[in-house]
């Protein structure tokens, strides 16, 4: 059936039906589209291979840290310390594992994040318009194209309505094509003017069409060309740039103090073994070759959890940047509100009518034609059933019309337009022409102030006549009154007699007016009030008429819901701007146009802000706010590949919360970032008196290096699951505070000088007491070990204490003190292990010295948070 060879563009429409034996008018039943799918396979494009894990394995071995290792056990080897050796190529295995497990666990949660993040497509299956994967296409499927969303597979079109493709993607010419489902072209017609086709891949500009699926997956013109899916490599965020030039700076500064404390070592009389062996073990502890990794791994999961969460972040600077979020501007209808539009009455020929008391006459017989002709609302019959899909406004008034006793699918069948002039967020109305006897009839459905202008008669006591100054103002008073009770007013109008030079919209008789409710979600409110408390100002931005904007503005609960219209925006200076900025919530009547300048004006003005999007046009905007945020059910695909977060559930309640997740992430990465940085600076606090001194280290080598891998694992494992602190919503956002700023420059020196003090006392004071080289050691060592547990427990947040915050709070931080503080003990219980690292056994006087040193470290560090925090 399906041969990519076959030249479509050539086949009639019919033959294409038959061949895939489909009916156009039901689709594929779901069992057949399971057999297609077992034989033709997913609608994907091959993706590479992952890389094997033995090149993993071989690129660790390369690194420096590994190198390093490398060269002390090669030492220990040379010199015949044989036991040493062996203990240093367990610990080599040992980072291996850690590193390796480290990557894959940030490369698995950006790799999941794919799953997803699934596009999906209308399509035609048992007779019922469905949502499925795009993945899930087979041959035979029927397909909706809309504008702003990608062709899902290579398509036979059956239906065009001012369809225009873009194929550049595929094509290299910029020029969209022109669509016509009725062409039949020669079997040598150039790929791109095969305009009875869709390929997967390409953009819908504008318009509408339905084709047939005649290509999946590598089988599409698409996947011909392109082989493997080349994963793109995510670009590296501001932040890990930054940590980046600091890890490179921080080499240089960890090497020179190596190589200082080999010079000394050296002149003091120390033997080139171990000072070379002392050098090469510092270095690789001192290092922080862990600090790229650690990021990339926490923005990873952070990601990974949002997802969780119901919103997908595309670009790992998103994560970054959520928490520092101050504005969040947001569309109206299907975000704030539940989109589920009802059609409460019509106000035709100076009377209401509702579904309850609608009298048929000459006028509401139109106004139901126009909603329903003048109308892109896709209808399936199954059974005796009717379904109405698509867009929520269309939808509605054919259900509307259905329910008042309208044979809607016979009045679209009798009634195919032979032009359309398509809903745009700049024309904000859909028009229609159909042929007729006595010429064309033109329709038009939308916004009232645009039908309006282009009207020039109206319904008057079941007349048409002139539409004067006063009707004029009467409407658009009716229209107001409307809105300002919160419904959404779709005005209805048209003109008979139009020749084809008369396609133009103008010249229309207005019929009458639409009121439409779309309730606010339940919970937006809620979720309105959450981001307030969190400093996180709510601004609406709506293509709705302004008494709509400013009576849902109430309902939901925004600050100031004083009302700028797209029309005042465009007459503002830049000044002028600024100044409304400062007390307008609620903008109305904008186009994608306003929505971009208003970005531009509150960032200029130091706000980060998060855009909410789903048109078309929303890409410029999306892009550029902070954070640019699509609907995953109603955005199209263009919103989605321009923003950077996507609300699975176009729910605005998720918002909140992923706002909170985003500060989370961001605190709990500052967290594990000050943590690795304080226990490196312990480190070389504690080593660097002792050398200057003409003093043995605290430490041996291979203590230096087993010290090194337990301060990995809680770095990159512990502060990862973190929980928020109990007022991270209630704090303003931060949007200037740099990622390294004073504070927690103040919490690494205080913190690693603390423990490194504590290290180095507990040393000195053992030392003087039995003047024991390996004695000593064992309690510096066995201070470390607990010290930067307390440590680590301490600097789980910058500002609340350990009480408040809970101890059991952490689970995977409590997993690793329990598996270091196990080590610990099994080097005093195992003669194998303890001799493996030079330890001797403690006594228990020893452990209470040991205990009351590695205390000091949190002592002050929570009496001075318990202080500032009663404050």
């Amino acid at each position: 059936m399906m041969n990519h060879s076959t030249s479509w563009h050539s086949v009639s429409k019919v033959e294409i039906i038959r061949t895939f034996d489909v009916g156009t008018d039901v689709g594929l039943t779901s069992s057949e589209a399971e057999l297609r799918k077992r034989k033709y396979g997913k609608n994907e494009l091959p993706a590479a291979p992952d890389k094997p894990l033995r090149k993993e394995i071989i690129e660790e071995l390369t690194e420096p840290m590994i190198l390093l290792l490398m060269a002390v056990g090669a030492i220990y080897g040379f010199l015949g310390e044989i036991r040493d050796a062996m203990t240093i190529m367990v610990i080599i295995v040992a980072v291996l594992a850690i590193e390796i497990g480290n990557e894959s666990r940030a490369k698995g949660a950006i790799k999941a994040l794919a799953k997803f993040n699934v596009t999906t497509c209308p399509v035609l299956r048992d007779g019922t318009y469905q949502e499925i994967g795009s993945a899930g296409l087979v041959p035979g499927d029927i397909v909706f194209l809309r504008a702003g969303e990608r062709v899902p597979a290579d398509l036979r079109l059956l239906e065009c309505a001012g369809l225009r493709i873009d194929e550049s993607s595929l094509t290299g010419e910029s020029v969209p094509v022109d669509k016509n489902a009725v062409l039949l072209l020669a079997r040598d017609t150039a790929l791109g003017e095969r305009q009875n086709l869709a390929y997967s891949g390409t953009l819908v500009v504008s318009g509408k069409g339905k084709g047939l699926v005649v290509g999946t997956g590598a089988s599409t013109e698409l996947g011909q060309i392109a082989g493997y899916v080349q994963t793109a490599k995510e670009p590296r965020t501001p932040l890990q740039l930054h940590m980046r030039e600091l890890a490179k700076r921080m080499v240089w500064i960890a090497l020179g103090f190596s190589l200082l404390i080999a010079a000394i070592g050296w002149i003091g009389g120390t033997g080139w073994k171990n000072t070379v062996l002392t050098a090469l073990s510092l270095a690789f502890a001192t290092i922080p070759e862990e600090l790229p990794i650690l990021i990339a791994m926490v923005l990873g999961l952070g990601a990974y959890r949002l997802s969780k969460k119901k919103a997908i972040v595309r670009r790992l600077k998103t994560a970054e940047t959520l928490g520092s979020v101050t504005v969040v501007a947001t569309d109206k209808t299907g975000t704030l509100t539940e989109n589920r539009m009802q059609v409460q009455k019509w106000f035709i020929d100076g009377k209401w009518h509702s579904q309850s008391d609608w009298n048929r006459s000459q006028w509401t017989d139109m106004a139901v034609q126009i909603s329903v002709l003048a109308n892109d609302a896709v209808i399936t019959e199954l059974d005796e059933s009717i379904g109405f899909h698509g867009d929520p406004t269309d939808a509605a008034f054919c259900r509307f019309a259905a329910d008042t006793g309208y044979d809607v699918v016979q009045l679209k069948r009798s009634a195919r337009p032979v032009r359309e002039f398509p809903l745009t967020e700049d024309s904000k109305r859909i028009t229609i022409a159909l042929q007729k006897k006595g010429g064309f009839t033109v329709m038009t459905k939308g916004a009232p102030e645009q039908v309006l202008a282009l009207s020039s008669y109206a319904v008057v006591d079941g007349t048409v006549t002139p539409l004067t100054r006063e009707l004029r103002s009467r409407f658009s008073e009716q229209a107001g009154q409307l809105a300002d009770q919160g419904y959404r007013i779709i005005a209805a109008a048209y003109k008979e007699g139009a020749t084809e030079a008369e396609f133009e919209e103008n010249a229309f008789t207005w019929v009458g007016l639409a009121a439409m409710i779309d309730p606010p979600r339940p919970n937006v409110g809620e979720a309105i009030e959450a981001l307030h408390q969190a400093g996180v100002r709510v601004v609406m931005m709506t293509g709705d008429h302004a008494g709509t904007a400013a009576t849902v503005g109430r309902q939901i609960g925004l600050k100031s819901t004083r009302v700028a219209t797209g029309n005042e925006l465009d007459l503002m200076t830049e000044g002028e701007l600024v100044s409304r900025l400062e007390h307008t919530n609620v903008y109305a009547r904008t186009a994608p146009q306003h929505k971009l300048r208003l970005v531009r004006a509150l960032q200029q003005q130091g706000e980060v802000v998060a855009l909410t999007g789903d048109g078309v046009n929303d890409g410029p905007a999306l892009k550029e706010a902070a954070v640019g945020i699509a609907m995953g059910k109603s955005g199209t695909d263009v919103a989605k590949e321009s923003a950077d977060l996507i609300l699975t559930d176009d729910d605005f309640s998720t918002l909140p919360v992923a706002i909170q997740e985003g500060r989370k992430l961001f605190a709990n990465l500052r967290k594990s970032v000050a943590y690795y940085l304080a226990a490196k600076t312990a480190l070389i606090a504690s080593t660097l008196v002792p050398v200057l001194a003409g003093m043995t280290l605290p430490f041996t080598p291979i203590q230096i290096i087993v010290m090194e891998l337990f301060l990995d694992i809680g770095a990159a494992s512990s502060f990862t699951a973190e929980p928020p602190e109990s007022d991270v919503m209630k704090r303003p956002p931060e949007r200037t505070r740099r990622f390294l700023d004073k504070r927690m420059m103040t919490g690494i020196f205080s913190g690693g000088l603390s423990l490194g003090l504590a290290v180095l006392a507990a040393y000195l004071i053992s030392w003087s007491m039995r003047a024991n080289t390996e004695y000593a050691q064992t309690v510096a060592f066995s201070t470390w070990m607990l010290g930067h547990l307390w440590l680590a427990m301490m600097m789980r947040s910058e500002r609340e204490p350990l009480l408040s915050l809970g101890l059991l709070t952490n689970k995977v931080m409590l997993l690793w003190i329990a598996a270091a503080a196990l080590f610990l003990a099994l080097t005093q219980t195992l003669p194998v292990l303890s001799g493996l690292l030079h330890l001797v056994e403690l006594k228990g006087t020893d452990w209470i010295f040991v205990l009351g040193c590695s205390f000091v470290v949190p002592l002050w560090m929570e009496i001075k948070k318990m202080i500032a925090w009663h404050k």
